[in-house]
């Protein structure tokens, strides 16, 4: 515990935000009036007192003095390094400060008491512990600063206060510390705060060690690259001037790339602004490539390239009709839209509301029938590029719009290489099997679609690669499809719909003459005049060995039969130049696989039984011949009710019980014997059971079977149906008349019934078909029966099909 002494009357020596501690030795500026006052002030009292001019050193601390103070001597005056006058002045202990007293001189003066500051002896274990452990911090930090000389002379004081007011040298104390230091009379207590300050600044310094230590590595690093790199250009350039290459940066390349190429306004700030990303980036870092592979996507597109379109409508006419034969609507389509175009032009109206004058046509009709092919004919007929893009089995929603550039590989859409590859903001672009299109976790392609094929939207078509805005009002697009209600209807909204609907037997043989057998003379090696086809014999092909809405069978026909002749003719079996007559078709390639239901015999027709009647239905690939056969149950075998086979939709298996129930609530009007209905059970079946079936227009069909197993008579050969029927046995009407009609025409039909609001159809149907066929058009079932059912037998009873 520190003692006081006697008290001592000391003048005042203020230091402004600075503090003198016990055993310390300072140089003061006597320029300074307070400071010179106190010193000459000691020197008074000195004369008359031994020993040295004392003076009473105290802090000063924004304006307010320390209640503890410290005893200095002045040891010697005169002029300090910059020759001003100073003195030196040691401090010699603490000093309690008291009131204010008198004394000689300017300065202030003021009793204090001496404070005392030993310590017992021995000193405590702890006490040592804490001296060594201040001494090894004060050798630490002493070292890093270089100070070895300091570093002895501390390890040399033994004394606790002393070794504790030796701090007050420390540069990083501020002077708050430093009072607290001074304040703190207890020695141990001092030796401790100075311990802790000492250890809280090592700790400081460490952390700023060790930041600085790694912004020096990263700057080293930086220097070392960038150092690298200069070497590395300087490689690349004497490279360069060795091969003869031009000198340049990458970067500036793009730059000059972009600022001369052709391209509209938004596109090039946005591609100016990657060229500024690259110049930014790094050799090594992976946004760089994705930048120069969008600035390549972007300076390949043709944002500016357009075709000239051909304004000669009679020529573009001619040639679509070169190139197809039939498929009126579509060609009148496009020479609509032709016409429209030039008048445009003439006009000076090519954009209209910054949009330009574009087509999305939905060609909707079975396979075979040119849809795909016609793509090009129309691109050749308006003299524009042409691509095709495939759809089908497509389900990926950025297919169509583009991967985000943030994904490893990413690529334009579809639609954007499309118009790419065409080098033109105008092509012919054929979407082709947009049916097809499907959809699962990674979206929905068919809704993608959506802004593509929309007059009002697809001027700003933005691409999720691109991000820029794509003007694509001024591409025709042309949708195949075979099923029209595989398409969204939202997006059928937005196309025009043409409906190609298959061919008739005469524009087979004109196609097949004019197209199909130029192409596979060519494929089997064949001269034109080496092998010549009979128009019977290709009549022959298109009626007799394929039987669909298109010509691919028809095509794959006639190669069959010109390889067969050309295997003959290397075997020596045969000379050319040969001529296929309709007599020689069985021997080339056999047999035919669709006979005429009326050029069979009488045993051997489908409905030469009652029961079995004929009707008309529309599939994907076309329209085709369908088979209604019906049959009751042996009474014995208690089976009643109504069986249905042959995989049937919900709304066939209606149809089939409102044909049942019509004719048992109708039979006695009808003189049907409804009494069997209702004790025997009634089997209908719809061959090719494999094949789904559903719709309402197998009606008629139905109840003109049933009609005819009750009534023994069978239906006619030569007659095929179609429509649906109500429970009062009015016929409503259905859709695909055009292409059940030529289903009808080609299976050798003759007679078909219709219902009579279907009859404005029949202006759809090819003149050459409607002569061929007799089209009846009835409302009533009544009058289905009465045109479809052979007359009765006389007296005959009637075969019944029974099942078993």
């Amino acid at each position: 515990m520190a003692a006081e002494s006697t008290p001592l009357a000391l003048p005042v020596l203020p230091l402004d935000d600075e503090v003198v501690l016990p055993g310390m030795v300072v140089p003061l500026d006597l320029s300074d009036s307070e400071v010179r006052a106190a010193v000459e002030a000691a020197q008074a009292a000195a004369r008359d007192e031994p020993g040295k001019p004392k003076v009473l050193l105290v802090p000063r601390v924004d304006g307010t003095y320390a209640g503890t103070g410290v005893l200095g001597t002045v040891e010697q005056v005169g002029r300090l390094a910059d020759g001003d006058p100073g003195a030196l002045i040691r401090g010699r202990g603490r000093v309690r400060i008291g009131a204010g007293t008198t004394g000689p001189g300017a300065a202030l003066w003021v009793e204090g008491t001496r404070i005392d500051e030993s310590v017992p002896e021995p000193l405590p274990g702890h006490v040592t512990e804490l001296v060594k452990e201040y001494k090894a911090l004060a050798t630490a930090w002493l070292r890093k600063r270089g100070a070895w000389q300091v570093v002895d002379r501390v390890q040399a004081i033994d004394d606790v206060s002393a070794l504790a007011d030796n701090s007050g040298y420390s540069p990083f104390l501020t002077t708050e510390q430093k009072v607290a230091l001074l304040e703190t009379t207890d020695p141990v207590a001092r030796l401790k705060l100075a311990t802790q300050q000492l250890r809280d600044h090592l700790a400081e310094q460490d952390v700023a060690e060790t930041i600085a230590k790694d912004v020096q590595e990263g700057v080293d690093k930086q220097q070392r690259e960038f150092l690298l790199r200069r070497q590395l250009e300087a490689v690349r350039k004497e490279l360069r001037e060795l091969n003869g290459e031009q000198d340049g940066d990458e970067s500036d390349d793009y730059r000059a790339r972009v600022e001369a190429a052709d391209l509209p306004e938004k596109v090039r700030e946005a591609a100016l602004k990657e060229v500024d990303k690259l110049e930014r980036s790094s050799d090594q870092s992976p946004e760089g490539s994705w930048i120069r592979t969008w600035l390549d996507t972007v300076l390949e597109m043709p944002w500016n390239e357009r075709t000239e379109d051909s304004y000669d409508i009679r020529g573009a006419q001619e040639v679509l009709d070169a190139e197809h034969a039939g498929l009126q609507d579509v060609k009148e389509r496009i020479t609509e839209y032709l016409a429209v175009r030039k008048r445009r032009s003439d006009r000076g109206l090519g954009v209209v509301g910054g949009r330009r004058g574009g087509a999305v046509l939905a060609l909707v009709g079975p396979p075979g029938v040119g849809k795909t092919s016609l793509g090009e004919s129309v691109a050749h007929a308006m003299g524009r590029k042409f691509v095709r893009v495939a759809l089908g089995g497509v389900r990926d929603e950025a297919e169509i719009r583009g991967h985000r550039r943030t994904y490893v590989g990413a690529l334009p859409g579809r639609i954007v290489r499309a118009i790419k590859e065409a080098g033109s903001m105008n092509p012919v672009v054929l979407l082709d099997e947009i049916d097809k299109v499907g959809s699962d976790f990674r979206g929905d392609p068919a809704a993608a679609l959506l802004e593509v094929l929309d007059p009002a939207q697809n001027h700003t078509f933005r691409d999720h690669y691109l991000e820029v805005e794509l003007d694509l009002s001024d591409v025709v697009f042309l949708a195949t499809a075979n099923v029209l209600e595989a398409i969204p209807e939202a997006l059928l909204d937005r196309m025009e719909l043409v409906r190609l609907d298959g061919y008739t037997e005469d524009e087979k043989i004109v196609i097949a003459r004019d197209h199909l057998l130029p192409r596979q003379l060519e494929r089997a090696g064949l001269q034109p005049d080496e092998v010549t086809i009979e128009e019977g014999a290709l009549r022959k092909l298109a009626g007799e060995y394929t039987r669909e809405a298109g010509v691919r069978n028809l095509e794959r026909s006639i190669a069959r039969l010109l390889r067969k002749v050309a295997a003959q003719h290397e075997l020596g079996e045969r000379e050319l130049p040969f001529t296929v007559t309709e007599s020689d078709l069985r021997g080339l390639i056999g047999r035919p696989h669709h006979v005429p239901e009326s050029a069979q015999e009488p045993a051997e027709r489908r409905t030469a039984v009652p029961g079995v009647a004929t009707g008309l239905a529309v599939t994907g690939a076309g329209g085709d011949v369908l088979y209604v056969e019906a049959s009751l149950a042996d009474p014995e075998t208690g089976a009643a009710g109504l069986t249905l086979t042959g995989q049937l939709g919900d709304v066939m298996k209606e149809s089939a019980q409102i044909a049942l129930s019509f004719l048992r609530s109708h039979g006695a009007e009808l003189e049907l014997p409804v009494g069997d209905l209702k004790d025997r059970g009634v089997h209908i079946h719809f061959p090719a059971g494999a094949v789904p079936k559903d719709g309402p227009s197998a009606g008629i069909t139905m109840t003109t079977a049933l009609a005819s197993l009750l009534s023994g008579r069978l239906v006619r050969t030569d007659v095929a149906m179609t429509g649906e029927v109500s429970l009062t046995g009015r016929v409503l009407p259905i859709g695909g008349v055009k292409q059940k009609l030529l289903a009808a025409h080609r299976a050798g039909v003759t007679t078909v019934i219709i219902p009579k609001r279907n009859e404005p159809d029949l202006d759809d149907v090819p003149a050459e078909v409607l002569e061929k066929l007799d089209v009846h058009a009835v409302t009533d079932v009544r009058q289905v029966l009465e045109l479809a059912l052979s007359p009765a037998t006389n007296g005959a009873a009637p075969e019944v099909p029974v099942a078993a």
